[in-house]
């Protein structure tokens, strides 16, 4: 592959936290713009007693079924280490003809995948949503919305794609900034219509599938930007396109044994009026601090990695494992101690208003209590997974997702009939927890990443907090009326709840000064430029 063009030096990093920071600050913003989005369509949707929310839902989720698959899981395994390793040793030139075919490629394939899944949507959704067909009017909005909502696929591979190429070389503000179009597009779709369930569930798919368009539009400029030369071609299947597919398959299909997990989910809850909407809430929240931390370390840490590796730097590829464990931890065990110790405070003070009942946010609340103490494994997951990506071994993790798949399948057929909802979310914690147990276990058995005493010590610490801050938090819970009665009536709920998560922050905050889990010099040293 042009073994003639001269070696490039790396891009410059700004270092692994910092990176992390950056990504995380503005996944942030998205953040909030989501649930300022979800906040309007809560009211003007509803749950349980609105067969276009379960619709709306369904229309939301099915193509990212697809996207993670094809999108996070198969050009996350493989693009990036292939592209930064050609970027490495044969230049850019190199590099950006490895990103222009593999992006000709995948964008034709799913494009014709897409066009396939449109025109078969009716037949499909009798798979993925058999139980709407005792409902002829929700299947067929189903159905329509779904329509609308799949070319967002396409568009989203190709975001993945550009994503890696502007990471691989050093550039993070951008890939963190593409999601806050589609909140933003969804936004301003919803207000006019949030009086209208019918209009509102149709302008919100449209425009899903129009902010995909606006970000792929937006990365293609941002690669131009920093001299890639990225452009569409004809698609090609040379020799490291052939390798690069081989590379990405067990990717691809680990992220499909993950998708599995959720179809069956999403089949189960199917059967219960208001379960989807209730899964996407209690979704929303627990994916905060996913998004800020575990998506925003691991797309810091696979080029981190991926150069060590090359560079045959075993030190530095530990030192950056230990901290973006320890990192990782820090920021998340917060998130888990606030949707542990009060589900349905949170769920109630934010979402409970117009179509959304309170009956909404009690099964809502119960859902998101399970999800929180499977957060720290999905974080993990993400943290865990570059390991094997950056050594080009994209088959452990596939072989890992399909054990947590099969665990993941016998709970939900054992515990749904017994606990209902309830049973689904629980069968995907235990299961994100037995996929980390499975990468940790072969991490530390081929020597390749085990924590060391020092980082072993900071994760007891930061557990310590997440112990106090939890207990705070619930204290908070059981004690709602007392802190809601002196407040306005007309917003006591949201501002106890914005005041009790800020003073749960502080909380935790003073207990990792007081355990000595972070030290002054700790928190000037992460956000130094690391050499």
């Amino acid at each position: 592959m042009a073994l003639s063009q001269p070696e490039v030096p790396a891009p410059k990093s700004t270092g692994l936290v910092k990176s992390s920071m950056i990504f995380s600050g503005f996944t942030l913003i998205s953040r909030f713009m989501g649930l300022a989005r979800d906040l309007v369509v809560s009211a003007a949707l509803g749950a349980s007693g609105n067969i276009m929310a379960d619709a709306y839902y369904t229309a939301i989720s099915f193509p990212n079924l697809f996207r993670r698959i094809f999108a996070e899981g198969a050009f996350t395994a493989a693009f990036v280490p292939a592209y930064s390793q050609v970027l490495e040793k044969d230049g850019k030139d190199a590099a950006d003809k490895l990103a222009r075919d593999a992006l000709a490629t995948v964008t034709a394939f799913t494009i014709a995948l897409t066009l396939v899944i449109q025109l078969a949507m009716p037949w499909v959704m009798q798979v993925y949503s058999s139980p709407y067909m005792d409902n002829p009017e929700k299947f067929n909005w189903a159905v329509l919305l779904t329509q609308i909502t799949m070319p967002y696929l396409p568009c989203m591979v190709i975001v993945a794609l550009l994503s890696g190429v502007l990471n691989a070389r050093g550039r993070f503000i951008l890939s963190a900034v593409v999601p806050t179009i589609m909140n933003l597009f969804m936004l301003v779709a919803v207000i006019p219509f949030r009086h209208n369930p019918q209009d509102a569930a149709v302008a919100l798919c449209w425009a899903a599938a129009a902010s995909g368009v606006a970000q792929a539009a937006l990365l293609v400029w941002g690669c131009r930007r920093t001299g890639a030369k990225i452009g569409f071609a004809v698609p090609t299947l040379n020799p490291e396109i052939k390798a690069l597919i081989m590379l990405a398959i067990p990717g691809a299909l680990a992220a499909a044994a993950t998708q599995i997990n959720i179809f069956v989910s999403q089949w189960f809850s199917a059967n219960v009026d208001g379960a989807r909407a209730w899964m996407n809430y209690a979704d929303r929240l627990y994916q905060l601090p996913l998004g800020l931390v575990g998506v925003a370390i691991g797309v810091a840490l696979l080029p981190t990695l991926s150069r060590a590796v090359q560079a045959a730097d075993h030190d530095r590829a530990q030192s950056a494992m230990d901290e973006a464990v320890v990192f990782s931890m820090a920021l998340t065990l917060p998130a888990t101690a606030a949707l542990m110790g009060m589900p349905f405070f949170l769920i109630d003070g934010l979402f409970t208003r117009g179509e959304f009942t309170t009956h909404d946010a009690v099964m809502t609340g119960k859902l998101l209590f399970h999800y929180g103490w499977g957060v720290p494994a999905f974080v993990l997951t993400r943290v865990l997974t570059p390991a094997f990506f950056a050594r080009k071994d994209t088959r452990g993790p596939m072989k890992f997702a399909f054990a947590s798949v099969a665990i993941n399948i016998a709970l939900c057929f054992g515990l749904f009939p017994v606990v209902g909802v309830e049973g689904l979310v629980i069968a995907t914690s235990v299961s994100a927890w037995v996929n980390v147990f499975l990468m940790v276990v072969t991490l530390m058995r081929r020597n390749t990443w085990s924590p060391t005493l020092r980082a072993q010590a900071s994760l007891f610490k930061i557990g310590l907090a997440g112990l106090g801050m939890a207990a705070f938090c619930a204290a908070a819970s059981y004690f709602r009326a007392v802190i809601e009665s002196p407040l306005p009536q007309i917003a006591a709920k949201e501002i106890a709840i914005l005041g009790v998560c800020f003073a749960g922050v502080l909380v935790y905050g003073l207990l990792l000064l007081i355990t000595g889990a972070v030290r002054p010099a700790d928190l000037k040293r992460i956000v130094k430029r690391q050499k």
